[in-house]
């Protein structure tokens, strides 16, 4: 059994694609009718089908289609994409992904996310750049001496703020941009590689998956219930904070033991290699001269602008890609770097995450698939048929595995929010919880499958990192657990008292 090597991140989705494309085989098409506010003409347009009508943009044609969403959710932007209009769910006939479908898939989805798989590339040119300067190197071996005997502050310093990211504006897919520049400094203080990644990744989840103000999560989930965002943020809050707690204590345990005996580390076998590919720094000659700490800073500053843009001036993709790209132009220049150097290590440097940008275009694949034979608004309408005359305790807690289960199929929060929030909102009426109990089911539940989930973005982490799928599920599931019973417990305690 040792010899049996579980494949790779590529192979992993690929295979999980292919399971997709055979559901497609097995589960009948549907889907539900479309709503969506058309801004230029104050209008809506209705689709059913391939039928679109325009309608009057205003309350009472909400109430004719039992959308209970006020107008003004609509005409002020907080729902722009097209939404689930209950009740209207239609079987179509079978659209069965086959043999070239699935090829096609992957290609389709790189094309897809084009502007995620940019981005990965530009921060691993900046990154190589970087390396070629010795800044890292010379930080990265001054920060080692100056946290000696302090190192677990890294953990809670990183995991809480991550996690702060997570719960106010999203922050996921731009944590890629940290794995490179954080492994080296947890390697430098004896933790492991999982430790680094944990601390990002596992902030990042519990971050989003208790999300207070994110307005990717709780606010467009809330706007699509009809009830506003603020309605259950206390109890938000408090999961927050006690899930942090959860968490930080959780990946201290593991990394004191790590730090005390290097062979408990789960990938002990790649210690060498790992250290080969980010732990020069350990033993780095070089000083941290007034010039490198420039360029550290400007460094640092993109990360800087980078948050404060996505955050308050709503930026995304495009605006972040073009941060990184003039750092790497301002910290080429200030190393006094010749033209055909700079060029050279900076696509080398893009051609280093290669691998991850592709991992992020098969994974959108599997929702290429999933959009073509027409099967995830099947899956919803069984899902809310199935929750139809339950108690309100089993009621919640069912629904919590059900958005788990849906978030495999649909990783995106504000796609999963605007899609089953207008067929699964009404349901709390006909049992007798609030719509702050589904916002929040949703959440959890997506959050929890959030750790371990294939299609999000663990598989892409983890390529950066160089940690098998099977290794982070060996480390992570006993927290899963952990958090699915304190979960549970905290959804049922909310409805009853």
């Amino acid at each position: 059994m040792k010899n049996i090597k579980f494949p790779t991140p590529h192979t992993t989705l690929l295979i999980i694609a292919g399971f997709v494309a055979i559901l497609t085989w097995i589960i009948p098409a549907g889907k539900f009718d479309t709503l969506q506010y058309e801004k230029g003409t104050n209008t809506f347009s209705y689709t059913h089908l391939e039928e679109i009508k325009s309608m009057p943009a205003n309350q009472e044609t909400l109430e004719i289609l039992g959308v209970k969403i006020p107008l003004e959710k609509f005409t002020n932007g907080d729902i722009a994409k097209p939404i689930s209009v209950p009740e209207t769910y239609t079987q179509l006939d079978s659209k069965p992904q086959g043999f070239l479908d699935f090829f096609k898939s992957p290609i389709k989805g790189i094309i897809q996310s084009s502007d995620i798989i940019l981005l990965v590339l530009i921060l691993g040119g900046i990154i190589g750049i970087m390396n070629y300067t010795g800044a890292f190197d010379a930080g990265i071996a001054w920060l080692a001496k100056a946290l000696k005997g302090k190192e677990y502050w890294l953990i809670f310093v990183v995991t809480t703020l991550v996690a702060v990211g997570g719960t106010t504006f999203g922050l996921a897919e731009e944590t890629i941009a940290f794995y490179p520049i954080l492994i080296p400094i947890f390697l430098a203080a004896k933790y492991d590689a999982i430790v680094a990644l944990a601390s990002i990744y596992i902030g990042s989840s519990i971050g989003t998956m208790c999300s207070t103000v994110n307005p990717f999560s709780v606010i467009i989930a809330s706007d699509a219930a009809g009830i506003n965002w603020t309605t259950g943020f206390t109890g938000r809050l408090l999961m927050l904070i006690a899930g942090i707690i959860i968490c930080v204590i959780y990946i201290l345990r593991y990394a004191n033991k790590v730090q005390k005996d290097p062979s408990k580390s789960i990938i002990y076998d790649q210690k060498k290699m790992i250290e080969n590919l980010f732990g020069n720094a350990i033993s780095s000659t070089h000083t941290l001269t007034g010039r490198l700490r420039v360029i550290l800073t400007i460094f640092a500053l993109c990360f800087v602008i980078m948050i404060y843009g996505v955050s308050r001036l709503g930026w995304w993709f495009e605006e972040m890609t073009v941060v990184f790209l003039i750092g790497a132009i301002l910290i080429g220049f200030l190393a006094r770097m010749k033209e055909e150097d700079f060029v050279y290590t900076f696509v080398k440097g893009a051609s280093d995450l290669l691998g991850v940008a592709f991992i992020i275009g098969i994974a959108r694949g599997v929702s290429v698939l999933m959009d073509q034979g027409l099967i995830s608004d099947t899956i919803l309408q069984h899902a809310s048929e199935f929750t139809t005359g339950m108690s309100k305790g089993i009621f919640t807690n069912v629904l919590l595995f059900i958005y788990s289960g849906l978030s495999f199929f649909i990783p995106s929060s504000s796609g999963m929010a605007v899609l089953t929030m207008p067929i699964m909102s009404p349901l709390a009426d006909t049992v007798g919880v609030g719509r702050e109990v589904i916002v929040n089911a949703y959440q959890y539940g997506m959050g929890l499958f959030a750790f371990i989930n294939p299609t999000g973005l663990i598989l892409a982490s983890l390529a950066i990192v160089k940690v098998g799928y099977d290794k982070w599920l060996r480390f992570v599931i006993p927290l899963v657990i952990i958090l699915t019973v304190f979960t549970m417990i905290a959804l049922t305690i909310q409805i009853y008292f």
